[in-house]
């Protein structure tokens, strides 16, 4: 079974999915960078959940 990811991290990622969306795409490390431009986190920790989910919701949006 799978993990089950924070409301935070959901909410906050589809917020910046529909102000960025052009930005991001469905490469991870592409994710990271641009979370660095056009937000601030204040943790690694956080940025890398951030992009991961990122990544998921913009390959399941490609579909």
């Amino acid at each position: 079974m799978g993990r089950i990811r924070q409301a935070l991290i959901k909410r906050t990622a589809m917020e910046l999915i529909k102000r960025f969306k052009d930005k991001f795409t469905t490469d991870f490390e592409t994710n990271k960078k641009v979370l660095e431009e056009v937000a601030y986190v204040s943790t690694k920790r956080l940025r890398n959940r951030l992009a991961g989910y990122i990544t998921h919701k913009m390959r399941q949006l490609s579909r």
